[in-house]
Parts: structure tokens; sequence; C-alpha cells
């Protein structure tokens, strides 16, 4: 009798500490997340399962090349189709930062900044571009970004919901960022897909 109640206090015990630990880390540090869809091809594939680093953006900004998780907008909501209340993550690259204009021209990205004030066409080796689709292609657009405003795309350029379509991404909608691959096995890696080579 005496075993089984100290079995009890014991598991009980480890239990109490293991909620300890992993609820707070649940919830500020890192949290799973599933890429649903081909927007991020051939960077990420569907349910391709992440962990999503969520303490790095509380001492620094995301870079342009980073690979980010963020609370879908209102505006990308509605033309989804989502109910305007409905909590949906997406993943996308940061490609214009605070401050900038980026300016679209079908496939091709332009940078306006501060060290860059006629512009410089970003060098994108991750982006796919399908040929065979129609979507985004021979847009053209120009956008200057206010602060705390991300402009964001997927890197599958003919087949994603990005900034394009629905406009800036504000800093507070931000989650965190690709921290490490876990599945498929053969593709296990730190801060997959991340560039910040420009």
């Amino acid at each position: 009798m005496q075993s089984i109640k100290t079995f009890i206090k014991e598991s009980l015990g480890v239990i109490i500490v293991s909620i300890i630990i992993v609820v707070p880390v649940r919830l500020y540090i890192a949290q799973p997340f599933v890429v649903s869809g081909d927007s991020m091809d051939n960077t990420f594939q569907n349910n391709n399962y992440l962990i999503v680093d969520e303490i790095s953006y509380r001492f620094e900004n995301p870079h342009r090349g980073d690979v980010i998780i963020f609370r879908v907008p209102e505006k990308a909501l509605k033309l989804s189709n989502f109910a305007l209340n409905k909590k949906v993550y997406f993943i996308k690259r940061v490609i214009g930062l605070p401050g900038e204009t980026v300016e679209i021209n079908s496939d091709q990205v332009k940078i306006y900044n501060d060290a860059n004030p006629d512009g410089i066409i970003l060098n994108e080796p991750y982006a796919y571009f399908d040929k065979n689709s129609p979507f985004g292609q021979g847009m053209q657009l120009k956008q200057k970004l206010g602060p705390n405003e991300y402009w964001v795309m997927g890197d599958n350029r003919h087949n994603s919901s990005d900034s394009r379509f629905w406009g800036i991404l504000k800093r507070d909608n931000i989650t965190g960022r690709a921290f490490v691959r876990m599945f498929p096995f053969n593709k296990i890696s730190a801060f997959p897909g991340e560039n910040r080579n420009y």
C-alpha cells in the first residue's frame, strides 16, 4: 500500500514539475507550427513540422530574409473567406522593413531605403516562379512602409496570399520566426529557410 502511495506521489510530482516547465515554454518561448499549403515551396512543403522561436523578436526586430509566422490580418482573412474572429497563422518571408518602400514589377522586387535611395533589386535565390500560373504575374505596385510595418511574401511567388494582395503586416501580428524544422527527418535544420544575405 505504501509503495502505491509513493508511486502516486512521485508521479504527481513529475507531472506538476513538467507542467511548470512546459507551459511557460509553450506559451512564451516556443510553439509548434505545421506548414499548410504550398505558398513557401520550395523552401517548405505541406506538413513540414516547425518549432517557432517566440522570444528573439522581444529583443530584436525581424530582418529581411527571416521566415516568420504571424497572425493573419483582417484584410487577409476576408480575402481567404475566413471568419474575422478566427485566429489563422501564415508563414512567409520578410521582404520589406519599416521605413522602406517596396516596388513590385511582376517577379522583380526592388527596395528603396536610406542606404539605397535609387532602389536595389533583391537577389532572391529562394523564390520559386511557376510560369504556368497567372497568379501575381504582371503585378505592378509600390508601397511605403511606416513604423512597425513589414512587407511579407511567400517563396512560391505565383501561389501565395501575401502583402501583394492584402497589404502591410503590423509588427504586433508577428508571432515569431521559424527556429527548427523537425519533420521531415531528412530536412531537420535550425533557422530553416533563413536568408539574410542581401
